[in-house]
């Protein structure tokens, strides 16, 4: 174009050279270092987490967007989380009905961990169905009927209480203080199939989520410590962590969008 004088429509003819790859300009790249020691702290927080979960933490905060950014440097920083696959038998899958609103159905189920001196302790875990949200939970070494009965009490004191509640078959479950609890609240209990787990679904996930991202992270120094950190977690797990299978809301978030 400079030497003979044409048009750059001609040049790029010639030289068969598209017009617009001869107008490109290099665009520096943006500088990532801000971007990567967040994903490293966050990584390291939450070691169970992967880069989906990481980057809508990092999209919360403002610090990013495009979720292929976040992944470039996910895998950049070798911060992939290992899972061991395991085979699974194929059967028929029914689905679960969700609740049309928060608090219309809850389930209950209860795990077990230990202290870093070897005594076991119990966890009864309450979680809302349509929001995915812990109501609350129970950490002692004994839990009993007449206990459970006193703690769904105090949670109706600050929210309403479902019209059923989805639990196994557990002593404590069928006990005759939470026979009268839900006879005086008019909360149905229903009760799963005996080996059925797959019909308790959402608190089922939910445990393998709190096993995965807190019970399996921390030695717990006695039962105050366990509860200190049990509790912390519940309040990340509502109102931080983003959960997949509400658009990557929050549960509490998500609750209060639908109220």
């Amino acid at each position: 174009m400079k030497t003979h004088g044409v048009s750059e429509r001609r040049a790029c003819r010639v030289l068969q050279l598209h017009r617009s790859v001869a107008r490109y300009r290099s665009v520096a790249r943006r500088d990532d270092g801000m971007l990567r020691n967040r994903l490293q702290t966050l990584a390291q927080k939450y070691p169970r987490y992967g880069y989906l979960l990481l980057h809508h933490l990092l999209r919360q905060e403002g610090l990013v967007w495009n979720r292929k950014r976040t992944y470039r440097i996910y895998t950049a920083l070798g911060l992939q989380v290992r899972r061991r696959r395991s085979k699974k038998l194929t059967r028929p899958r029914v689905p679960m009905p969700v609740p049309s609103g928060p608090n219309q159905r809850w389930s209950m189920d209860f795990m077990s961990d230990q202290l870093s001196g070897g005594r076991r302790f119990r966890i009864l875990n309450v979680v809302d169905d349509y929001s995915r949200e812990c109501v609350g939970q129970i950490v002692d070494f004994s839990i009993s009927g007449e206990r459970l009965a006193r703690f769904l009490d105090q949670i109706g004191q600050r929210r309403t209480l479902p019209k059923t509640v989805v639990c196994d078959n557990g002593s404590e479950l069928t006990s005759k203080a939470m026979f009268f609890w839900s006879q005086r609240t008019g909360t149905k209990l229903h009760f799963i199939q005996p080996g059925k787990p797959t019909q308790n679904a959402f608190v089922e996930s939910f445990n393998g989520s709190f096993r995965d991202g807190c019970l399996n992270q921390h030695w717990f120094g006695d039962l105050a410590d366990a509860r200190r950190i049990i509790d912390a977690w519940r309040q990340h797990y509502n109102e931080e962590r983003p959960h997949s299978s509400l658009g990557y809301l929050p549960p509490a978030q998500y609750a209060r969008q639908a109220a």
